[in-house]
């Protein structure tokens, strides 16, 4: 049967602690996953749900963006990703009386945890300016309060549209639709906080900003290197997928300043033998300084350039271009440098190079651990140019492999969620619509807050996501989000975001993915790409939370005919009808979703296009994949202090809290703890189970804080320190972002510690 949400919030700030455990999954994933499940769902519809979760024709997970495979398993998700599926199906229940008994002032001192433990929303709900409570609100007039909102704008650039990675393809296109007939591209979303710096790296040297591999390609490789990545809990089903490499032949390096329970050992739940003994996959475990990671790609591309016959000349003559000013940067690379950057070992690093040069495809995975640093773009490039050196682009088995963590946050800018978008794009979309779209850029999620800030954005709509929580330098994005005339949050369920508002907020409750979706049209579905560039479809069985929901596409078409009217000429009323409608004009706008509809009702969908994996076609402004030189960079770190990254916990998704243990770290029933090395630990004074303040150091010298930290001490890398986020988001600056991509620097903070005890 399933539980009632807890009705008071725990304590977070004293967890237990236990021993690191070392394999992940097995028999006590299985048993968490059923317990989670059932606490949300009951029996009954825990097997309902859980079976068509990734079946060709069920509904795609919304957790990560995991890809596939074409022969599909019963149980084809994981620990996290059934407590995902969980959180949505649940049968708790938010209604107008809940809102009636908690005040906005009441839900704002309450954990994220809590909130998102009290269900589903069921009804639309407003907050009037000076109100203490959300009411409930029709449709139609929420609809007219934002249509109020937008039209009294002096520019549509006053308006911000957040778009989360959940999005499906149809709602997304359709949001970005209406901003650019609206007349603004301030189109930010969670790409500009996780995987943006990929993009700007990959744009630049090989001209697609996505990944080249498939997941045939993992199964086929020599060597896969997995750095900044911690897939047991952030991707636990690409465990498979090395597990499945691993039995091939493959070998395996690990670059991480954490040691990870999911790379070392994989009991995989879907196999007797799995289950009981498992697979080790790590065969060398490089333990790097944050923030070490250009610098360690340095030195290998260095040593393979000293090495005769290491570098495939042919590939490079014909393929490439910079590569004498890469190879005369890269000759520069110093031995003693390197190892002050990374904390490594010259005997590991050589043992990397052996297995780099034993190895004739080679893929490299990373994920937020290199992507989130001043230098994280740099860093990708020289990933590339290590790859690029041996011919491991557009080679079966090998390439480039950004593991996207959000379930569409690649298809959402796959259809045009961007505040950059080219200029192909919108000529497609002005051709196909008949409309003028705007030509300069918008505004990114860091620079929204700025607008916001500042008083250059009033008006604030959130397509899913926690945007307040997931963001970097709390306390300054919550002040900025108050100045917002009106805050629109589509969502599914409560988070903190509903609890710092605007002048007056909506909240406009929508269907799940594991919701049917029935519309004037017929029974809909969706679609979605996953991280590796196939699109399917996605079919929710469940009888929705409320008759009161509405789906995304059709609360962006209701919308667009709200604040636009007559004067539009799109479609939007067929759009909510028929969701067909929708994807027959993506067809004519994206390029490689020609015969969208038709290609999509294949069990399985479609893999787009990929010039540079499928001909070695490189899209750049040189007509060939690019070398880049760039000087080699590193966190400093001062005396008597560390350098800190912000990660999840195992019972977390992005900002999603589904309990308060982290399973394979140890830590039981808390969050508020700060991992450090007991080396560090005791040159600082910082004694295991003792409390202490973390404040953050930069350049503005203002004092951000995060106080009543417990102390772990735990195998970091030396200089280097781990704490959950969205609870330390309040230590990284609004300024502190990557080069080119203006990704918050959320892996490399400098931090003291004050009020030990």
């Amino acid at each position: 049967m399933a539980t009632k949400p807890p009705t008071g919030d725990p304590v977070q700030d004293a967890p237990r602690v236990q021993a690191v455990q070392h394999s992940a999954a097995g028999l006590p994933a299985v048993a968490h996953t059923l317990r989670a499940a059932q606490q949300q769902m009951g029996v009954r519809r825990t097997a309902q749900t859980l079976l068509k979760v990734n079946q060709k024709d069920g509904f795609d997970c919304p957790g990560c963006a995991w890809p596939e495979g074409d022969k599909r398993h019963t149980a084809e998700f994981c620990e996290n990703g059934a407590k995902a599926v969980a959180e949505e199906a649940t049968l708790r229940r938010v209604t107008p009386g809940f809102f009636a008994a908690h005040p906005v002032a009441d839900l704002a001192t309450r954990s994220g945890y809590w909130l998102g433990q009290q269900g589903r929303i069921t009804q639309p709900m407003y907050l009037p300016e000076g109100a203490e409570h959300y009411q409930p609100v029709p449709w139609e007039h929420a609809f007219a309060i934002i249509a109020e909102e937008l039209r009294a704008l002096g520019s549509p650039d006053e308006a911000l549209f957040y778009t989360s990675g959940r999005t499906s393809n149809e709602a997304a296109f359709l949001l970005q639709l209406f901003a650019r007939e609206f007349g603004t591209n301030n189109l930010p979303d969670c790409s500009n906080m996780c995987h943006e710096s990929s993009g700007s790296a990959l744009t630049q040297t090989i001209g697609v900003g996505k990944g080249s591999v498939s997941l045939e390609d993992l199964h086929h490789a020599d060597l896969i290197i997995v750095a900044g990545q911690n897939p047991g809990t952030n991707h636990p089903r690409m465990l498979s997928a090395l597990e499945q490499a691993k039995s091939a032949g493959a070998k395996i390096i690990s670059v991480n300043p954490l040691p990870e329970a999911g790379l070392e050992r994989f009991k995989n739940p879907q196999t007797p033998l799995g289950m009981i003994k498992g697979a080790a996959l790590t065969d060398l475990f490089l333990q790097i300084r944050l923030g070490g990671d250009q610098a360690l790609f340095r030195l290998l591309n260095k040593l393979i350039l000293e090495t005769e016959g290491a570098v495939d000349e042919t590939f490079v003559r014909e393929h490439t271009h910079g590569y004498a000013q890469f190879a005369e940067a890269a000759r520069t690379a110093d031995w003693d440098a390197t190892l002050t950057a990374t904390g490594l070992t010259r005997t590991a690093i050589e043992e990397a190079l052996a297995m780099v040069l034993a190895s004739k495809r080679t893929i490299v995975c990373w994920a937020m651990g290199l992507t989130q640093h001043k230098h994280a773009v740099p860093t990708i490039r020289e990933v590339v140019n290590f790859l690029l050196l041996r011919g491991n682009i557009g080679r079966p088995g090998a390439g480039v492999c950004p593991v996207r963590g959000h379930s569409n946050v690649q298809g959402d800018r796959t259809m045009g969620i961007s505040e950059r978008p080219t200029t192909a794009f919108l000529d497609a979309l002005d051709k196909e619509f008949a409309i003028t779209s705007p030509r300069h850029h918008g505004y990114d999620v860091v620079r929204s807050i700025e607008a916001l800030r500042d008083g250059d954005a009033k008006v604030f709509f959130a397509m899913g996501g926690n945007f307040v929580a997931a963001t970097p330098d709390t306390t300054v994005t919550e002040a900025a989000m108050r100045r917002a005339r009106l805050t629109v949050h589509v969502s599914t369920k409560l988070n903190r975001s509903h609890t710092v508002t605007g002048t007056r907020a909506l909240i406009l409750p929508t269907l799940g993915r594991t919701d049917k979706d029935a519309q004037a049209g017929g029974r809909q579905f969706v679609t979605v790409e996953d991280s590796m560039g196939m699109v399917h479809a996605s079919r929710g069985n469940l009888t929705p939370a409320s008759p009161h929901l509405l789906s995304e596409p059709a609360i962006v078409a209701r919308l667009a005919r709200a604040v636009l009217g007559p004067a539009s000429t799109t479609g939007w009323e067929e759009f909510e009808k028929d969701y067909g409608t929708i994807r027959d004009r993506i067809s004519r706008v994206v390029p490689g979703f020609e015969d969208f509809n038709a290609r999509v009702a294949v069990p399985g969908g479609f893999t787009l296009p990929h010039a540079p994996r499928d001909e070695r076609r490189f899209p750049t402004a040189t007509g060939k994949a690019n070398f880049t030189a760039a000087p080699v960079e590193h966190p400093a770190l001062p005396e008597g202090r560390l350098l800190l990254q912000t990660l999840r916990s195992h019972d977390q998704y992005n900002t999603t809290i589904y309990g308060l243990d982290d399973r394979y770290r140890g830590i039981k029933g808390g969050r508020r703890i700060v991992m450090v090395n007991p080396a560090d630990a005791e040159a600082l004074g910082l004694t295991d189970g003792g409390y202490t303040d973390l404040v953050s150091e930069w350049k503005d010298g203002v004092e951000r804080r995060a106080p009543g930290f417990r102390v772990v001490h735990y195998p970091t890398a030396l200089g280097c320190a781990a704490a959950y986020y969205p609870e330390t988001n309040v230590l990284v600056p609004l300024d502190a972002t990557a080069d080119t991509s203006n990704t918050p620097a959320s892996k490399s903070v400098v931090v003291r510690f004050e009020n030990t005890r």
